[in-house]
This record gives C-alpha cells, structure tokens and sequence, in this order.
C-alpha cells in the first residue's frame, strides 16, 4: 500500500508543529485540527476536531476570526489548519442535501461543565423533524426547574446543527434566539421538516 507525497508531507508538518509546540510550552498535546465549509446553505462553518472527536463547528465570518476563537479556547493545544475533516464534512453534505438528517459523528464535550455535557447529550437526542422545549431538554438533563441554565447551556453550544440546538423552542412554541441568528433555525427546521406553530 502506498502513501500519497502530501499525506506524509502533512504528517510531517504535524509532527514539527506539535514538537515545536512542546518544546515551548513543556505541554506535549495531540493537536486540534480546523477546517472552513464556506459553500453550505447556513453560511461559513468553522469545523474543529481533536482526538476524540469534534469539539467545534460555528457560525463564522472568516477563517481568521475562527482561528483567533480557537487560539483563545484551546490555547493549551497546537492548532493546526487541515484537509482533512472529511467525515465532518461529508456528514454535513449529507445533511444539506436532505439525504440524511442526523449525525453518526464522535463529539467530544468533556471541557464542558458536567449540567451543560448533560444538556448538550439530552439535546442530541432530538430527532430530526421533532421539536423539544427548554423546560424538556432541563428535565433530561436531570434539572427541571433549570430552563434558564438550560438556555444558557445551549446558547454556548460548541458544536452547532451536530448537536442540534435548534430543535428546542420556547413553551409556547416561539423560535428563541439561535446563535446563528433566528432566520438559519427557522430554515434548519424547515429543512428537518419540523412545523412549529412560529413557523
């Protein structure tokens, strides 16, 4: 079996990069890898995966700005920019093309605090074409009365559609804010098939 030039040439670089990087911070840490979707319907997506799987996708403007929040998150690892991604992004293409509307992607969570992971997880398992409000995804994670921390916990979502925040809504039906904006939940539920009355 033979390797492609540029899949050495990469693991190279990483190898350098994550070197270089120990040696200046005494930290040995396997590094975060980034990607940019610039051709979705929802706009640019930042993508960001580790070893353990994705820890960002965002709502961005560029790639610099991205690769700036990323230096201030996960400032104790090497960031490394990469072609690779691809399961991500394949997953993601399946997704705006109607083709599939869930997720069999790893997603690590574990910097978060423990009520907002649980959250996160009880929000993953919405499925798609189905809506759930905050005060539901609260009693999930083990704390009905947190709506509000519920809210705030979904607000900070770092891995955006994967986790499908946009599925929950408020008891009444209106849409909440959305960190992509109100008008990207509104056709990511429409995408799903979700009918809320606020549509």
């Amino acid at each position: 079996m033979t390797t492609e030039p540029a899949a050495v040439e990469r693991r190279a670089v990483e190898r350098v990069v994550v070197g270089a990087f120990g040696a200046l911070t005494g930290r040995r840490s396997a590094p975060l890898h980034f990607a940019m979707m610039d051709d979705t319907p929802v706009g640019v997506l930042g993508l960001a995966a580790g070893a353990r799987g994705l820890r960002r996708l965002s709502y961005v403007k560029d790639e610099d700005g991205f690769v700036e929040r990323l230096l201030a998150e996960y400032g104790d690892v090497p960031v490394l920019r990469s072609t690779g991604l691809d399961n991500v992004r394949r997953a993601l293409d399946r997704y705006f093309s109607g083709r599939r509307l869930d997720f069999d992607l790893a997603v690590d969570l574990s910097d978060l605090p423990p009520f907002n992971r649980h959250v996160l997880e009880a929000t993953a398992r919405i499925p798609p074409g189905e809506v759930a409000t905050y005060s539901d995804v609260a009693s999930r994670a083990g704390s009905p009365r947190a709506q509000r921390a519920a809210g705030n916990a979904l607000h900070d979502n770092p891995v955006a559609i994967v986790v499908p925040c946009h599925r929950v809504l408020r008891a009444d039906g209106s849409l909440g804010g959305y960190g992509g904006g109100v008008p990207i939940k509104e056709w990511l539920l429409a995408h799903e098939g979700a009918r809320p009355a606020a549509l």
